[in-house]
């Protein structure tokens, strides 16, 4: 079984969002910062070079495999404000219907910028999402 190739480092948050060249990712990926900080009430950490993880749970799937991840993630990529939600999009279908403009992935969410959407409803995902993780570990 192969590790994660991702894993906590101890580069700065705040030196590496600041290297974000469009000035509203940058602005954005602040705000989010902050909110995923205030969910989860934990300071944020660089998860290898350019993933930004707030909250540490242990996973265990019913292959065997496990391992360490964070609660709530994300990244201010060249395309869009990627957010790692980890316990799956699929099941917030209600609250992603009342987002705003977005795209997802397999457990991502990818928003071009936060004023495509509607903050509230996204605060709300995010904590259903880390109490899910909660209440599953």
């Amino acid at each position: 079984m192969s590790d994660l190739k991702t894993k906590p480092t101890e580069n700065d948050v705040h030196t590496f969002l600041n290297t974000v060249s469009d000035e509203q990712r940058r602005t954005d990926a602040f705000t989010i910062l902050e909110l995923l900080e205030s969910i989860v009430g934990e300071p944020a950490k660089m998860w290898g070079a350019s993933i930004i993880g707030v909250g540490d749970y242990h996973y265990k799937y019913a292959s065997g495999r496990e391992g360490d991840w964070f609660l709530a993630g994300f990244s201010p990529r060249k395309q869009a404000l990627t957010l790692y939600l980890m316990s799956g999009i699929n099941r917030f279908e209600e609250l992603l219907s009342q987002l705003g403009k977005y795209k997802t992935g397999k457990g991502c969410l990818y928003i071009k910028r936060l004023s495509d959407v509607d903050m509230t409803v996204l605060e709300k995902l995010i904590r259903r999402s880390v109490k899910h993780l909660k209440e599953a570990s």
